[in-house]
Formats: structure tokens, sequence, C-alpha cells
């Protein structure tokens, strides 16, 4: 998969809601019923962060789920980009990019949702043919002011920001011309994972689809 193409995957995943939720899960038990939950909200782009040891299992049985289109974030090596390909993940996010972890996507036919945080990250992965990318960690780097200035003199190159992402400020980042939609874990707390409310995220996820941008 050529980068081109693989931005082209990227944008229309982007382009489906206005929220990523992003997910670390422990318990591979709360896989279905979370991505079920969410996908009925109106979120049907998931990413499963490769930050638990559950994290395969759970992206196989999401990749189960009807409406749900999920992939593997914390892609740092060619192995985490095997791993998932092979769990089911439909494409692959990851907080930077190195030319190895670029290759390995390309490689695989997975399309990858590069981090950048800087214009000369963005810069070099557009010369390498990415125009969307994940602005990461968005709130460390400066939040919506620095990704709109980012904005100005690279028209070019499409944002996921993630990272300090919340319901408050998410709004802000979906009205720039340079965001496509937002990452975030907000719409998939701890607390009601662990009481397995499912209801209750449900309606997190629906109000979240609402987001204008």
């Amino acid at each position: 998969m050529t980068p081109e193409t693989a931005s082209e995957h990227s944008e229309a995943l982007c382009r489906k809601a206005p929220v990523i939720p992003v997910l670390v899960i422990d318990d591979v038990e709360t896989a279905a019923p979370l991505a079920r939950a969410l996908v009925a909200g109106g979120l049907p782009v998931l990413e499963v962060t490769l930050r638990t040891p559950a994290a395969l299992d759970v992206i196989r049985a999401m990749a189960e789920i009807e409406g749900g289109i999920v992939g593997a974030g914390t892609l740092l090596t060619p192995q985490d980009v095997n791993n998932a390909k092979a769990a089911g993940a439909q494409f692959g996010v990851s907080p930077g990019a190195t030319d190895t972890l670029l290759e390995a996507c390309e490689a695989a036919d997975m399309p990858l949702l590069p981090g950048a945080a800087t214009a000369s990250e963005a810069m070099r992965l557009l010369e390498r043919g990415y125009r969307v990318q994940k602005f990461f960690p968005a709130e460390a780097n400066g939040g919506a002011p620095a990704l709109k200035a980012n904005g100005a003199p690279i028209p070019q190159v499409s944002f996921c920001p993630t990272g300090g992402v919340t319901p408050e400020n998410a709004g802000t980042y979906l009205s720039l011309s340079n965001t496509l939609c937002v990452g975030g874990s907000w719409v998939a707390p701890k607390d009601l994972i662990a009481r397995k409310d499912w209801q209750g995220i449900e309606a997190l996820a629906r109000a979240a689809s609402t987001l204008p941008r």
C-alpha cells in the first residue's frame, strides 16, 4: 500500500464520525459489548491501543462486531504491525513515525495514521505521501492554537488530534479547517466499563457523534 492510498483510507475513516474512541482495555470479556455500545452510539471507528496484554485479543473480538471498524493504536515496531494485522486490525495508529514503521505498514497493506507533533515532522510525512496524520500529544503540544497555526503554512495536511482531547475542547479542534476528527478516551471511561454500563457508554458515544465539524 502506498502512502497516498493509506491517506485515502485514513481520510475516509476519519470522516465517518467526529470522534475515534481511543481504548485501553484490560479485560477481553468487555470487548464485544463495549464495541457494540460505541457503534450503536454512532462511533464505528475504534482504536484499540496495544498497551495491555489483552489488546490483540480485544481487537479479535471487536473485529467480529457488525458495523465496527477496528484498528490498532500505539504501533511502534514491525512486529506490532504484523500482530495487529493478524488479529484483524483494519488500520493502524502510531504516536510518531519512523522509516521502519512506515515501511512495515506499507508492506503489510496496513493504512496508517502516523503521529506528528511539529511542523518538521508533518512536512517529512507529507514529503513521503502521508497527508492525513495524527497530531499527538495534542494538548501538550499547544492544543488547537498550535494546530491552527500549522494549518496556515501546511494546508495540504489534515489531522486527527489526540491526547488531552475532552468534551470541553473537542469542538474547538473540530472547528479547524485542518481537523478531520479527534481521538478521545472520554467516550469509554474506565468506571463505566468496570460497571458494564453499556447504555451509559452508548449515550456518551451518541453525544460525541453529534459534535459539529
